[in-house]
């Protein structure tokens, strides 16, 4: 009951945050002067163009750019009626990608699911190397073990990405026959799913989840190592040995369970740090993922559809962070104790 009460504080707390953070996109998307339309609008009057400089200023009035900045916002979201009634983002209206001339939802489609199970891939990737190297390389600190885990990790933060990300795209292809760019193959494109189109998401998966999930199992992997070690120089792991515990043992009840909190608790950073990180990847690798065209809207200034993907960041990097949350509270009794006592 009481864990019920505090995952339903934790999703309205969520609710508001994400509210707060609309806000500050939307005014942080607008800081720059003008935007789509008002610099096309300047560059057809330039050229003498009558007609595109009618359409352009059709489409302002049309979707409320017109408007003061508050109203914009309050239309945008849905929290008041604009030219086309209440049909904002809580209605399930994403907007008008202008750079592109299709409603968002037809620009981003296929690439939100894709950069969910993309970032899935690199997250479950990320704790299947570093827990089990983080662990052997603290309990063979100072050894061979932990020296070669040391330089692996090292390796991984020190390389870029899209190097990274490059090299795999040729020796990857040249000597494994792995597919080359995208996250299908071109003929499953726009096609219902099926296990054919399945398995070719799955074999293009390898690179990129490698790629996008290399710099974060190292940095993990160090962090447990660290927390680990931490933990195995307290009195009550030679209190377990001269109880005569054995050593896996000793590692999985005690000192593990101890290290894992932290662990655990970055969920909620890993989820955007591989959505924010993946964006030049995908650029490299041809991914149909919502970064290319995020890079798009930030550099024509395409409002709705930017604002649209920094959202659903921001959405993912809060759900990250409520289950850590909840996974926490799970985990260990004192975070639990302190829920209660709240």
């Amino acid at each position: 009951m009481m864990f019920l009460r505090y995952a339903t504080y934790r999703f309205i707390t969520m609710l508001l945050t994400l509210w707060v953070v609309s806000i500050l996109i939307f005014v942080i998307i607008n800081l720059p002067p003008g935007d789509y339309l008002s610099n096309q609008i300047a560059e057809l009057r330039a050229t003498g163009q009558a007609e595109g400089v009618a359409k352009a200023e059709f489409l302002r009035t049309e979707y409320a750019l017109d408007r003061p900045i508050w109203e914009q916002y309050l239309i945008w979201v849905g929290m008041a009626p604009g030219p086309q009634g209440w049909y904002g983002l809580i209605q399930g209206n994403f907007g008008w990608s202008f750079e592109f001339d299709r409603p968002v939802s037809e620009v981003v489609g296929d690439a939100l699911w894709l950069t969910v199970l993309v970032n899935l891939a690199a997250v479950l990737f990320v704790y299947m190397v570093a827990l089990p190297l983080g662990v052997i390389a603290a309990a063979k600190s100072e050894t061979w073990v932990d020296y070669t885990a040391a330089f692996v990790g090292y390796l991984g933060l020190a390389t870029p990405n899209f190097l990274l990300a490059l090299m795999l795209f040729y020796y990857g292809n040249k000597y494994f026959d792995l597919p080359i760019g995208g996250l299908m193959a071109p003929e499953f494109e726009g096609e219902p799913m099926s296990w054919e189109k399945v398995r070719s998401i799955l074999v293009h998966l390898i690179v990129p989840t490698f790629v996008i999930g290399t710099s974060g199992a190292a940095a993990m992997m160090q962090r447990l190592r660290a927390n680990m070690l931490d933990e195995l120089s307290k009195p009550y792991v030679e209190t377990a040995k001269a109880k005569g515990l054995g050593p896996s043992k000793l590692l999985a009840k005690y000192p593990l369970r101890m290290a894992f909190n932290p662990f655990v608790a970055d969920i909620g950073n890993l989820l955007p740090a591989m959505v924010s990180g993946s964006v030049l990847v995908s650029v490299v690798l041809g991914l149909q993922t919502i970064g290319p065209s995020l890079l798009t809207a930030l550099k024509s200034q395409d409002q709705f559809l930017a604002g649209f993907v920094l959202m659903f960041v921001a959405l993912l990097t809060l759900i990250g962070t409520m289950i850590s949350d909840l996974l926490l509270v799970l985990l260990d009794p004192r975070i639990r104790y302190g829920a209660r006592g709240s």
